[in-house]
């Protein structure tokens, strides 16, 4: 579960170093996959199918501005100086898999946004902070959608994260929002993936006719973070990374 974590930090890092003004999410998409099978892993979301049976068509998802989540890269879509854009990505190796998510600016972007990714990024980790045997899932999505909701941003109700370990989608579901002391209890050696989807408007949103790509229907901008944890006595361990994204973004926000 590490090393595959661990693969996803790296694979997020690389293409930080692509991000920029005028490139296009299907060259991300590119560079994505053959950075995850040159390590020799698969890339996870590729052919992943939705509850339509629709598989996606990527290897990572690209979500920009107003798009929440599962953004497909296209030639079309060209980054624009003061986007954000959200890149999740997930690899499946030697028999297990990594899941996490990183939002990016891209270029000159708004202090408003960058307040959003700041808020966004710290309430993942408020939520981790939690996540440790004896507690209960509700006391995640608490942690989250207090640090949120005291900032004026919104929560999204309808996605949340998952159990994760030789599937990339396991039991529990895991909400950004909820009641202390409630939900499923958290035992030691659970691996759960925690996303907080979050959102500067309306947290009302809707389904792209690509039939993925999630989308906020006031199209107010949205951030996403996610890391891979298990659950541990006393403190959890955070099997995914920033480190090397972090190194190189700087103190932007």
């Amino acid at each position: 579960m590490r090393e595959a974590n661990q693969l996803v930090g790296k694979t997020l890092a690389e293409l930080f170093k692509f991000i920029k003004p005028g490139v296009t999410t299907s060259l991300l998409d590119k560079v994505a996959e053959e950075f995850i099978r040159d390590h020799g892993a698969i890339p996870t979301f590729k052919g992943f199918p939705n509850p339509n049976g629709v598989p996606f068509p990527a290897s990572i998802c690209t979500s920009v501005n107003e798009y929440v989540v599962h953004g497909i890269p296209s030639e079309k879509q060209v980054l624009r100086d003061g986007d954000i854009i959200s890149i999740d990505c997930g690899t499946f190796l030697n028999g297990f898999c990594g899941d996490s998510a990183y939002t990016f600016c891209v270029g000159d972007v708004s202090e408003e946004n960058r307040r959003l990714l700041k808020t966004t990024k710290e309430s993942l980790y408020k939520g981790i902070d939690v996540a440790v045997a004896g507690n209960r899932i509700g006391d995640i999505g608490n942690a989250i959608q207090n640090h949120c909701e005291s900032q004026g941003y919104e929560v999204v109700h309808e996605l949340t994260g998952h159990g994760i370990g030789r599937e990339m989608h396991e039991d529990p579901y895991v909400p950004n929002y909820g009641k202390k002391g409630h939900g499923l209890l958290l035992a030691d050696g659970m691996c759960i993936a925690i996303e907080p989807m979050i959102v500067s408007g309306k947290r009302d949103i809707g389904l792209h006719p690509d039939k993925w790509s999630i989308l906020t229907l006031d199209r107010k901008p949205a951030a996403h973070f996610e890391h891979t944890i298990v659950v541990r006595h006393g403190k959890s361990e955070i099997l995914s990374s920033f480190y090397d994204i972090e190194k190189q973004e700087g103190e932007i926000y």
